[in-house]
């Protein structure tokens, strides 16, 4: 049995080997329709028609694209620390790095998901999944910053995470690596897997009005690896999906050990039935730890708490709302259309598609169409849900997409290349190469009810041949295409940040309306803003040193600082009191560990130093603002332990009190919202 199923894999690697060393050997020999470039064109002044949010894989970050012009926009940091805005480092956003394992300062981001309502997007928040440390973040699209981390205890390998129900009532994670929970002893032989081991998805609550996150509840479940999730729309919008693979319960080498079964499982959870079952009281609380922390939008600071208890609903006991649907082989990713009735599993090691239909799975619970139970969980019978299988589509196939004419859309990973098919009878449509070796696509809002269509991203794993050699170490990248007519058309390709794993994206025109362009200075609460820059000033509190300074075009205040002393810790808050759009400052100074901070217009951050040499030290902008960037810099002077230097601060050799009014340069219009420069 090894041997066959060892045979087999090779085969197939062997085989997408081939297939690679058949593609182009250069990107100028991939066929691209002579008006691609018109069509991805986005003239200068002009804006893209989306926002396409991907997951940075081991960035641990998010990037935004524009769609169609493919240019990077903006990245966003989530669980990894960023140098270029102080992200992590300064004072203000530190505590949302936090988790039960202390200060964490990277991850591994897999999964985007834009908030819904009615299974449609509505441009509040976008969610992602750290896949190491688990955790999940909620970003304000207001903002485009992070607002919210909270950790999963009880998981390890956050990676069916972060899907949403269709009215974002609950964020739903699996564990992907099975564990022994951590509120028994984990402390156990790795060989009794089977009777130590368990895994536990997470139901997270979401605040429909603010988007705050609260850990309801936990099911206790086999000890399967969870891989990826969906849940549904429409008449399955109570429920939930889950890939499960490892049903063998194996626990080394899994390449083989968990690749005997011809079938594993789609987990089906009726989630309402089972937050019903938490209301009633049908769970445990258990102990353990884990991490909440919020960035609070009046002050600007970043909390962290500590938690210690969660609901653990055990599935051997209450387990009348989840169902097992077997699904060949080692299953990936999971995917219901926009219609709600159809559930695609695509089987990494299976050469046919299975897409079942959800009408008949609730008519095989009814009449009980069941083979067998595991750990007291029934499993539907594969041909009771069965609505048909796609006939050999290609190799390796990991995930299917939708548009809005009942057509999906898998990735085939060994076989490079993108299959369209009919769901309503299975039939192939058309197929296109990728290059390489694809893993998620992403056709545009193809996880709501009415997907956009027109678009289809791929994302790549392997860039050989296609830009510039950059050393042993390649880009990672995307590719469009126009899926707009009845075959699909390459029209772009472009390199991303990280390695893309999902991605969601929205129609521009509903996040630009209600995007916050500056902070105004009346709405910043943060304790160490100042107004103006008379407000300036240096307090010494034993040996802690605060600096209130003001940023604006083009000075510092204070701009000169004397009476500091090694042993002390300074803190710069600095305010930058532009109200003008899009005129952020940077500050630094000079030998600081740390990083540098950025501060848009209106807030306040503070940096954190600990001086450790006797000397003048500059400090200065980091972000070119003005013509006379250059001239906004000051200088911190630093005395021996014990000095008596009194503490004392200048500009112009002035006491701010003294200099002359610096108002907040103000905008006397809304920020621009058309597509085009006036």
């Amino acid at each position: 049995m090894k041997k066959s199923i060892l045979f087999s894999l090779a085969s197939l690697i062997a085989f997408g080997s081939v297939l690679h060393s058949c593609k182009p050997k250069k990107t100028g020999q991939i066929a691209v329709d002579d008006d691609a470039a018109k069509q991805v064109y986005v003239a200068p002044g002009h804006y893209d028609e989306y926002y396409d949010f991907v997951s940075g894989g081991f960035s641990g970050q998010v990037a935004v694209y524009g769609i169609p012009s493919g240019r990077l926009l903006k990245v966003i940091p989530v669980f990894s620390q960023n140098g270029e805005n102080g992200y992590g480092y300064d004072e203000n956003t530190k505590p949302m790095l936090n988790t039960s394992f202390g200060f964490v300062p990277w991850d591994d981001s897999h999964h985007t998901q834009l908030s819904e309502t009615d299974a449609m997007y509505d441009g509040r928040w976008l969610f992602i999944n750290a896949n190491n440390t688990p955790r999940i973040a909620r970003i304000d699209l207001k903002s485009f910053r992070t607002a919210e981390i909270i950790e999963l205890p009880n998981t390890s390998g956050n990676h069916a995470s972060p899907f949403i129900t269709c009215n974002t009532e609950y964020i739903v994670a699996g564990t992907r690596f099975s564990v022994p929970a951590d509120y028994e002893n984990g402390d156990v032989p790795i060989k009794d897997y089977k009777e130590k081991f368990r895994g536990h998805i997470s139901y997270i609550k979401v605040d429909k009005n603010t988007g705050g996150l609260s850990l309801d509840f936990q099911l206790a479940l086999p000890p399967f690896n969870y891989d990826l999730s969906h849940s549904g729309k429409n008449a399955s919008a109570d429920w939930s999906f889950f890939t499960c693979y490892n049903t063998e319960e194996a626990h080394s080498l899994l390449e083989v050990n968990a690749s005997h079964n011809d079938k594993d499982y789609i987990l089906a959870i009726n989630w309402k039935k089972a937050a019903e079952h938490a209301a009633k009281g049908d769970f445990d609380w258990k102990p353990c730890k884990y991490a909440h922390n919020v960035m609070h939008e009046d002050t600007e600071q970043a909390t962290s708490e500590i938690l210690n208890k969660v609901k653990v609903i055990d599935t051997r006991k209450y387990n009348d709302f989840l169902y097992l649907i077997p699904c060949p082989k080692s299953p990936h990713g999971v995917d219901v259309d926009p219609s709600g009735e159809y559930i695609v599993g695509n089987g990494k090691l299976s050469a046919n598609l299975p897409v079942f239909s959800f009408t008949k799975i609730q008519d095989a619970i009814k009449n009980h169409q069941f083979d067998g139970k595991v750990d007291g969980i029934n499993v539907i019978k594969y041909e009771s849900a069965l609505h048909g299988e796609v006939q050999s589509p290609g190799l390796g196939s990991l995930h299917t997409e939708f548009d809005a004419d009942g057509n999906a859309y898998t990735s085939f990973f060994i076989s490079s290349e993108i299959v369209k098919w009919r769901l309503k009878d299975c039939q192939i449509e058309d197929r296109i190469p990728t290059y390489y070796s694809i893993g998620h696509l992403s056709v545009l809002g193809a996880d709501t009810k009415k997907p956009y269509g027109k678009y289809m991203v791929a994302y790549n794993k392997i860039t050989k041949d296609c830009f510039l050699p950059t050393g042993p170490e390649l880009c990672q990248a995307a590719q469009l295409y126009d899926i707009s007519g009845k075959k699909m058309r390459l029209i772009l390709e472009f390199p991303t940040i990280g390695e893309p794993h999902y991605a969601s994206a929205i129609a521009a025109d509903m996040l630009k309306p209600n995007m916050m362009y500056f902070t105004r200075l009346a709405d910043n609460h943060n304790p160490y803003k100042i107004s103006t820059a008379q407000q300036a000033r240096v307090e010494r509190h034993g040996n802690r040193v605060d600096i209130y300074m003001a940023a604006i075009r083009s000075r510092l205040v204070p701009d000169n600082i004397e009476g500091i002393r090694l042993g002390d810790e300074v803190y710069f808050h600095v305010t930058n009191i532009e109200q003008e759009w899009d005129i952020p400052h940077g500050f630094t100074v000079k030998g600081n560990n740390n990083a540098e901070i950025l501060v848009m217009p209106g807030e306040t951050c503070t940096l954190k130093w600990i001086p450790n040499r006797v000397g003048i030290l500059p400090f200065y902008c980091t972000d070119f603002c003005s013509a006379l960037h250059q001239e906004m810099q000051g200088y911190a002077r630093v005395s021996p332990k014990g000095s008596n230097t009194p503490l004392s601060f200048t500009i112009d050799d002035k006491l701010p009190s003294q200099f002359a009014a610096t108002k907040p340069t103000t905008q006397s219009a809304a920020a621009p919202t058309t597509h085009k420069r006036k």
